[in-house]
């Protein structure tokens, strides 16, 4: 396997769908399920089986991921894109919570704070998960919410924890000893050495176990009253939002010395948007909008698409190069014009967004050397409009073609310890989830928030949210970013959907932090530049920019900053590859495997059928039928 690889990686230009995968490509007529865990994906399966179509399956492994903290729990945020085969359109649901009534920048500057914390009570948003999911399966699903939760009510019951789940909780349990609650749940063991679960123990959650019961309690007496399907899902929403589950939550969240309260959970509610979409030769890619980082990724297809990418090779010296720039392009843009559309600033997306304000901002690219000091563009002409931003920019030290910085950056890229910290902050991680049917509905969600150490809210169960750390608290770093209440900070998460000709194409996302969409837009190029299949696709060896602003972890701007020219390649890209790279004024760094933990469907409509990837990154697992 590792001799083939390398066949591929020393000669760009050989025939890259002969490389072998290491776990199969997924085939299905009927259904795909796809997400982080086996058993979640058994989950998604178990609702297909019995008739639920993919909605209901992806509502099903969204409750499961949940209740196995895959890097997620259910205090956290769902955001997701749906194909309606009835109407031909793309639905993006918007179940990001929002900013506590008391969570201002004067708050967060008072407790000394530079960017709100990263663990705990004050780093949580309202919970979004309960709601994103309730909505997507009363509107667009079809089994009830006791049919859906079943499977993740019986992993609350008890479950044989992954060693990766056990092993984070025992790394983490100096955070998790903070929390009361989050202690009594998790340190099955406590005050031996070994604190947390062992791989493979039955792991009780019996406060989530009653939550999720009382969910189901609430839609069964509604039904009782002769409510509507829809009407009984809400019912359990409301219980969860507004009724005993929500004072418990409000309750635990304070007792701790978090901000959530009643009317914060009461006035929030999961929005149905309009996706943004470019087309790239022909393909329509759909993204969330700009309270997601999903822009970067039409932005950089924009930007990628005045040149010949195929004719470049695989991963030569100068595609690498070229998919860099046009990354840091876009990043520098989302770093700086990104944030919640329901609030003002109004961000500049048309003109962001614009083929000719992309060809603009590929004509930047310098092609004998990495541009160090890209800044963000200026949109706005591109909107017939002026920007109010030209004096913040200045002062920032950019000109305003987004051409350089009037200062060098201040990053101290030979520290060691200093970038392994940079890179466990980049690759933050969640969950994806994917599902398809015959019948043509198409899910994909990016859910997340509420990761291990969690704070657990009183007796709920439930897991809070950690995304207030992707606000700003200083408008010199993004005006359109900074937290307010009510507010939704600008995430990471991005789910993708890609239609070809009106018929569904692509169904992808990742985990992964600042690196989703970086790993997104090579596996897209993938398939449609290099003709790879899926699981060749998601496998496939990608690199990470570290020239972008971190969006979680980190207290402080020395820690959050670009690291200017930094890169990370597979370890199997070529002596000669690497060393163009360094002659172009890059710092290179190596790991086994840089795909991400992708998950994807592509739907053959020649065959009639769908072929499934799941990346040999970690534990995401796929069924199909």
């Amino acid at each position: 396997m590792k001799y083939l690889l390398s066949l591929v990686f020393a000669f760009p230009f050989v025939s890259v769908p002969a490389q072998q995968t290491q776990k199969p490509v997924l085939h299905g007529k009927n259904w795909m399920a796809i997400t982080g865990k086996p058993l979640a994906a058994t989950a998604g399966a178990m609702i297909f089986q019995k008739g639920g179509n993919a909605v209901d399956a992806a509502c099903a492994m969204l409750a499961a991921t949940c209740t196995m903290w895959d890097v997620l729990s259910w205090g956290g945020e769902t955001q997701a894109l749906i194909y309606h085969p009835k109407t031909k359109k793309v639905i993006a649901i918007n179940a990001l919570g929002i900013a506590p009534t008391a969570a201002t920048v004067e708050f967060f500057k008072s407790k000394g704070y530079n960017f709100p914390p990263e663990y705990g009570p004050l780093a949580a948003t309202t919970p979004g998960t309960p709601g994103g999911l309730c909505y997507m399966l009363a509107n667009y699903g079809t089994f009830s919410l006791e049919q859906v939760l079943s499977p993740a009510i019986q992993l609350a019951a008890g479950y044989p924890m992954e060693a990766q789940t056990a092993n984070s909780i025992e790394r983490n349990k100096s955070h998790i000893k903070e929390w009361p609650y989050s202690k009594k749940l998790f340190l099955t063991h406590a005050g031996e050495n070994r604190e947390a679960p062992e791989a493979g123990e039955i792991f009780i959650q019996k406060d989530l176990l009653q939550t999720l019961t009382k969910m189901v309690e609430a839609e069964k007496q509604a039904l009782k009253k002769g409510k509507t399907r829809k009407e009984a899902i809400m019912a359990a929403y409301d219980r969860f939002y507004t009724g005993d589950i929500a004072s418990e939550l409000v309750r635990g969240c304070q007792e701790q010395g978090g901000l959530i309260t009643m009317q914060d959970l009461a006035k929030w509610k999961p929005i149905e948007e309009e996706p943004l979409k470019i087309n790239y030769k022909g393909i329509d890619v759909y993204k969330l909008q700009q309270w997601t980082q999903g822009p970067v990724l039409l932005q950089s297809l924009n930007i990628l698409e005045n040149f010949d990418l195929k004719s470049m090779g695989y991963n030569s010296a100068k595609y690498i190069h070229t998919i860099y720039q046009a990354m840091n392009l876009a990043f520098a843009d989302r770093d700086f014009y990104y944030g919640d559309p329901y609030f003002l600033p109004e961000e500049p997306m048309k003109g962001l967004l614009s083929k000719e304000y992309s060809r603009q901002r590929a004509g930047l690219i310098q092609f004998d050397k990495n541009s160090t000091t890209i800044g963000p563009g200026d949109p706005y002409p591109f909107e017939q409009k002026t920007n109010p931003f030209v004096e913040l920019l200045k002062k920032r030290g950019f000109e305003m073609d987004g051409s350089r910085q009037n200062f060098a950056p201040l990053h101290d890229v030979s520290n060691s310890s200093s970038m392994n910290e940079y890179q466990h902050r980049l690759w933050l991680g969640t969950t994806s989830v994917e599902a398809a049917d015959k019948e043509g509905w198409v899910v994909s969600i990016t859910p997340s928030g509420g990761w291990l150490p969690a704070c657990i809210a009183g007796n709920t169960g439930i897991g809070l949210s950690q995304r207030m750390q992707s606000f700003v608290l200083d408008s010199m770093l993004n005006p359109f970013n900074t937290v307010a209440p009510g507010k939704r900070p600008r995430v990471t998460l991005t789910p993708t959907l890609a239609l070809k000709e009106g018929k569904p194409f692509l169904s992808f996302a990742v985990q992964g932090g600042d690196t989703q969409d970086q790993n997104l837009l090579q596996f897209f190029l993938n398939i449609v530049e290099f003709d790879m299949n899926v699981q060749q696709a998601t496998e496939a060896a990608n690199i990470n920019s570290n020239q972008l602003w971190l969006s979680l972890g980190g207290t402080n701007l020395a820690e959050r900053r670009p690291k200017a020219g930094s890169i990370l390649l597979n370890e199997s890209t070529p002596k000669t590859v690497r060393n163009e790279l360094i002659k172009m004024g890059y710092i290179v760094s190596f790991q086994e495997r840089t795909s991400g933990p992708i998950n994807a469907i592509y739907f053959d409509w020649k065959h009639g059928g769908f072929w499934g990837g799941s990346s040999n990154y970690g534990e995401d697992y796929g069924i199909g039928w």
